[in-house]
């Protein structure tokens, strides 16, 4: 079982992105940060500018396949380890999954986007600090023959369209974040879709669903 680092580690991610995270306790929806401006590498005296020697420098970052799939990890983590001396060990998972890592202690950091589940989470106490970072948009994607004719529409008549024509639909089905919001719509539908023959359940991250 790991143990969550200090807020030293904190407040070494905000410098490098410029985006606040958390400490065991997820990236979510609810609370807005202003983040501190990183200074210029001239700016920054030569003894600060040395790389620091953690103590566990291993750090596990259990995060979404979507964020990995974007390539944002490419791009900030050897900035990061290259300031913090920290190594980073990505871990691409749905955010049900990855909140448990993190409830397990087996996960040292989680961006995630699951805003119910990262609220049970932090009411647990499983968590340390839990904040804003980013807003997704999530989007119904099909063919360009649009065979429940959904093009333009809202999300819940989308899929009431999609149900009644019997268009197949394609769901993560792996608690992630984006199954979590897909599931919620159903029910705000009042359509229950387990079981139907058009209602395909992919078992997958998100770049794989997609190419289903």
């Amino acid at each position: 079982m790991r143990q969550c680092h200090t807020r030293v580690l904190l407040a070494a991610l905000l410098l490098l992105t410029g985006l606040p995270t958390a400490c065991g306790g997820p990236a979510a929806s609810s609370v807005s940060v202003t983040p501190s401006p990183v200074p210029s590498p001239s700016a920054v005296p030569a003894a600060a500018a040395a790389v620091p020697h953690p103590a566990r420098p291993e750090l596990i970052l259990a995060t979404t396949t979507s964020t990995q799939d974007s390539g944002l990890l490419d791009v900030v983590i050897p900035d990061f380890e290259a300031r913090t001396g920290y190594q980073v060990k990505p871990v691409a998972v749905g955010s049900g999954q990855a909140l448990k890592m993190g409830e397990d202690g087996n996960a040292d950091v989680l961006l995630v986007h699951s805003p119910a589940a990262e609220e049970a989470f932090m009411a647990q106490g499983a968590g340390v600090d839990r904040r804003l970072i980013m807003h997704n948009d999530f989007v119904i994607v099909g063919p360009p023959g649009d065979p429940a004719h959904i093009k333009g529409q809202a999300a819940l008549p989308a899929i009431q369209a999609i149900a009644a024509a019997g268009a197949p639909f394609v769901s993560r089905g792996d608690a992630s974040g984006t199954n979590a919001l897909e599931l919620s719509l159903w029910k705000q539908a009042g359509i229950d879709p387990k079981g139907k023959p058009w209602y395909i359940v992919s078992g997958q991250g998100m770049g794989a669903t997609l190419n289903v």
